[in-house]
């Protein structure tokens, strides 16, 4: 069990500490509820600092990434980042990824903590390009700062007006003192806020100066709970339930960064699924009945008939409604369609819902 900078830390500060992908990581801190809210009310803190980061530098370092990934990384400019994910040679998902493009020729692919190994094995047994491919995942922090606060507590560390910075761009800049660190406006959650990649050296001095700074607005730091009901309420996948090496960008609702236009791993299998239409689509889902779903839970439709499985539920935390995703049949997944959850073999009603399942901010 790997721990990062922080799990000491947490374990001391009252954190709930359980095993995930390998590392000693805080689940929640005062309960995932208030977690949550505070979240997208207010800001809160995250240590993520189990996600991968890979390094792909020179010459032809956009021609190997052009190859592992499904979205146009052509378009990328020096500041710029792109979601993305990795296809395998049968059209399903090795991994979703950020790409950031750092500089010409210089990117860095962020992955999930539970594909590490895999991820970078795929990516390297593919690189035939005149390149370098480095894993640097251990060396760097990686901290969370979201929520509708988020900008005004980051400003007081740093110079910049982070608030001019636009979404999915990068920036470097000086930051609790110290030069190049690693800003940009992304995050897990849809509340807005910044990802701030950091020298583990650096990581208590950062952690505890971002929750001085956002004291005035009841910061709050936060569990690996609450980042996955964050998730689920705006409909944003997680690897291993509602996108794996089985399913296919196009099934997934990803085609939007799956693009056509190039060439890549898996792109004649993934066409032919867009073109000839996927036997099975992701869905978002609302109870319309007392009940909470709960991943592999058998779908119906109205007449009974078995048409799906659930990938990820939970009670929303912001609507008090049961809400979740997964799998149905084509033609059984247009929004408004009647369905129910088997719930210890009780069909509960629900309604196909498109996400997100909370107005968007």
């Amino acid at each position: 069990m790997k721990n990062t900078a922080l799990s000491k830390w947490h374990e001391a500060n009252g954190a709930k500490m359980v095993p995930f992908a390998g590392y000693n990581m805080p689940v929640q801190y005062t309960g995932i509820n208030d977690e949550h809210l505070r979240v997208r009310n207010s800001v809160g803190v995250f240590d993520v600092s189990h996600m991968g980061e890979f390094h792909v530098r020179g010459k032809e370092a956009l021609d190997l990434i052009q190859k592992v990934t499904s979205n146009d990384a052509s378009i990328l400019t020096p500041g710029k980042v792109q979601y993305s994910c990795l296809p395998n040679a049968e059209g399903g998902i090795v991994d979703d990824l950020l790409v950031y493009c750092l500089a010409e020729n210089d990117y860095m692919l962020v992955v999930n903590a539970s594909n590490l190994k895999k991820d970078f094995d795929w990516i390297q047994s593919h690189n035939t390009f005149d390149c370098t491919l480095s894993d640097d995942s251990d060396e760097m922090a990686l901290f969370a700062i979201q929520g509708p606060k988020a900008t005004e507590t980051l400003n007081k560390l740093t110079s910049e007006n982070l608030g001019e910075m636009a979404y999915y761009n990068l920036k470097h800049i000086t930051f609790c003192g110290k030069e190049n660190i690693l800003i940009s406006n992304t995050g897990y959650t849809g509340a807005g806020g910044y990802e701030i990649y950091l020298p583990n050296n650096c990581a208590e001095l950062f952690w505890t100066k971002i929750l001085e700074a956002g004291a005035e607005y009841d910061i709050q730091m936060i569990g690996l709970a609450a980042r996955d009901t964050l998730r689920l309420e705006m409909g944003f996948c997680l690897y291993g339930n509602d996108i794996d090496d089985t399913t296919s960008p196009i099934e997934a609702g990803l085609g939007w960064i799956t693009k056509f236009t190039k060439d890549f791993i898996g792109k004649e299998n993934i066409l032919a699924d867009k073109e000839n239409g996927p036997s099975k689509r992701l869905v978002g889902f609302e109870l319309t009945e007392r009940g909470i779903p709960r991943k592999d839970y058998q779908i119906v439709n109205s007449e009974g008939d078995v048409i799906g499985k659930v990938t990820s539920g939970t009670m929303s935390p912001c609507t008090k409604k049961a809400i979740g995703m997964g799998y149905v049949q084509s033609g059984n997944h247009k929004q408004g369609t009647e369905i129910a959850i088997l719930i210890r073999n009780k069909p509960v009603n629900a309604l196909i819902t498109r996400p997100p399942f909370i107005p968007k901010s």
